[in-house]
């Protein structure tokens, strides 16, 4: 009976711990994985069946998983700088420990794979984005006049406008995107904000300082870019609107600008049907303190 008992408790504590599962999301990262012997899968389609098998394994006995973007070349220089062997599992095992806690990385709960993979890669893009913004911002120092450091300048000035935009916007969910022209990329960033009756606003703060570090880098660089707006309220149109960044400055777009840029392929430049039920406009007033910087650079 106590032999029952205890693997009883044991199951009970497995239910208990979250696990992470390393992914290859792609072929080529898992032909790289391929020259390792201990790696003994041969087929990335099959690999991922059985991935997407075990993960529902998992979830069947309670376990909470989290699935990571595992990357060959950063998984062999984890190896040299902790002098590991990379032909072994538990190395693997390691790296994946710390993918858990500081790279890309969803929730398993229950999606198929073909949804999952997506979602990974896109937080791939989310903080790599976010890494480069904050990084070129770090590198800019001091202003040559007035000794005043220009990242952090531009992420004030990012934040203040971010904050009159989102104030000035109809209630409802706000959807903002944010896209710079940065070599060798252009960088989008989003932002999703609801809002109570009451006025009280919700955000990810993650989301909300990624946004605004991508803006600061527009700013502090004086990069092209943009910022695109839509409201979604119960019982009214979507409505749809934009500014265009010039150094430090925000332009609103006309009701045109925004019509033509929903309305043409970025592809192929071909005209697309607008939507129904969607009001391309103008946007709201920001003020003078929300377009004109406190410092010009």
């Amino acid at each position: 009976m106590p032999h029952t008992e205890q693997r009883t408790m044991r199951r009970v504590l497995r239910r208990e711990i979250a696990g992470t599962i390393g992914l290859l999301t792609d072929e080529h990262d898992f032909t790289a994985m391929r020259r390792y012997r201990t790696f003994t899968f041969d087929d990335h389609t099959t690999y991922l069946q059985q991935v997407e098998a075990l993960l529902r394994s998992l979830a069947a006995q309670g376990s909470h998983t989290t699935v990571a973007l595992f990357d060959p070349e950063e998984y062999a220089q984890f190896c040299s700088r902790n002098g590991l062997e990379p032909d072994a599992p538990t190395s693997r095992t390691r790296f994946t420990a710390e993918l858990a806690a500081t790279g890309p990385a969803v929730p398993y709960e229950g999606q198929p794979l073909a949804e999952l993979v997506p979602d990974l890669i896109d937080e791939a893009v989310r903080q790599a984005t976010w890494q480069y913004a904050t990084e070129v911002l770090a590198r800019l120092g001091a202003c040559a006049s007035c000794g005043e450091d220009i990242g952090r300048s531009a992420f004030a000035h990012a934040s203040h406008l971010v904050a009159r935009i989102l104030d000035t916007a109809s209630p409802g969910h706000r959807h903002l995107v944010c896209s710079v022209s940065a070599a060798p990329e252009t960088l989008v960033a989003v932002l999703h904000a609801d809002e109570d009756p009451d006025g009280t606003a919700h955000l990810d703060e993650t989301e909300a300082l990624e946004f605004t570090s991508v803006l600061a880098l527009g700013i502090a660089t004086h990069s092209a870019g943009g910022l695109v707006m839509r409201t979604t309220a119960p019982g009214l149109p979507d409505r749809v609107y934009g500014w265009r960044l010039r150094g430090e400055r925000l332009e609103p777009l006309t009701a045109a600008e925004v019509f033509d840029a929903y309305c043409t392929d970025i592809e192929s430049g071909d005209l697309v049907s607008p939507e129904s039920g969607v009001d391309y406009c103008t946007p709201p007033e920001l003020g003078d303190d929300g377009i004109t910087p406190g410092h010009a650079h």
